[in-house]
């Protein structure tokens, strides 16, 4: 039993306990838990559990309202659906010193190359900003 669970652990390193022991037992193995554990601790195999990883703390701080128009733009996304049940949704671009909405962009689908190719678009009107602001939000992860 010994040598066939160090050929398991040698074959699949990253595997924890609980894997290792489902494998066992849908193999044929009759080695209850306990005793299955006491072998996996004495050959070193127990892995520590990494602790959450805590962020720092924010300190939030007021917006600063922007002195001028193009000098800091926001920029979101929405979504919506139709009556037919399909999801839309929309790329919000707005100068927030005048709250003027440069462009909004529709679709059912708004991949990086299109958010680019509009950002690219409404600064060959307006001229590139100082800032762009954005919300946390999964979208602008990348």
């Amino acid at each position: 039993m010994v040598d066939q669970f160090t050929a398991l652990v040698e074959h699949h390193r990253r595997w924890g306990f609980d894997k290792m022991m489902d494998w066992l037992r849908g193999h044929g193995f009759e080695w209850n838990h306990k005793r299955v554990y006491r072998v996996y601790r004495e050959m070193g195999l127990n892995r520590r559990i990494k602790p959450k990883k805590r962020l720092p703390t924010r300190h939030p701080q007021p917006l600063a309202q922007p002195t001028a128009a193009n000098r800091v733009w926001s920029m979101d996304f929405m979504s919506d659906s139709l009556t037919d049940g399909r999801a839309i949704r929309t790329l919000n671009l707005i100068d927030d010193f005048n709250r003027e909405a440069l462009y909004i962009e529709v679709d059912t689908s708004l991949p990086a190359a299109r958010v680019i190719r509009v950002l690219d678009q409404v600064a060959a009107e307006r001229g590139y900003p100082r800032a762009i602001r954005s919300d946390n939000g999964p979208e602008f992860i990348a």
